[in-house]
């Protein structure tokens, strides 16, 4: 029962999470970065699909799924460092609530739902490494400053990135 909560909570905060990137992203198009504002846009998309995800999973454990109102996302950031820094942080303590349900599954002896969190364990890996090697890039383009050409050029690089998001149903640990 407990667990099943945990799964609920977790669901909601991956909902939150893609609320967060959105308002982020929205707020990154106003300040002329529309590149990395559709970056932010398809981690939205991502977020979602970690949020069907445990959906689809607590409905297969016979469980019942309690979909909530998710929290407003935080006020803008101040600048583009500012935002990533959030990200960042974000990433961070996401991680640290599915180190939670781990250690909860552990100690409950359910290896289905252990197992299941592993995928999400090496997500956060690659969410946090990824979340800070951009706010390392936009340190490096000196994002404070608008007009910098490495500014520019990393934004249109986001642009460009491929957008290989994939649907819930089709994640994998190896392709999440």
């Amino acid at each position: 029962m407990a667990l099943a909560a945990a799964l609920n909570a977790q669901m909601t905060k991956e909902a939150h999470a893609a609320q967060i990137y959105l308002s982020y992203g929205a707020w990154v198009a106003s300040q002329g970065l529309g590149g990395t504002a559709n970056f932010l846009f398809r981690h939205a998309q991502e977020e979602r699909n970690h949020m069907t995800k445990i959906l689809e999973y607590i409905l297969q454990r016979g469980a019942e799924v309690k979909v909530i109102a998710i929290p407003a996302p935080p006020k803008n950031p101040t600048s583009v460092i500012d935002c990533f820094e959030k990200v960042f942080q974000h990433e961070v303590d996401n991680t640290n609530e599915i180190y939670k349900i781990v250690k909860m599954s552990f100690e409950e002896e359910d290896w289905a739902t252990w197992n299941f969190m592993q995928w999400f364990v090496k997500e956060q890996v690659e969410e946090e490494a990824l979340a800070l090697s951009l706010l390392d890039k936009m340190k490096i383009a000196d994002a404070e400053k608008k007009n910098s050409n490495a500014l520019y050029s990393l934004d249109r690089d986001l642009e460009k990135a491929p957008d290989d998001i994939k649907s819930a149903e089709d994640a994998t640990a190896e392709n999440p």
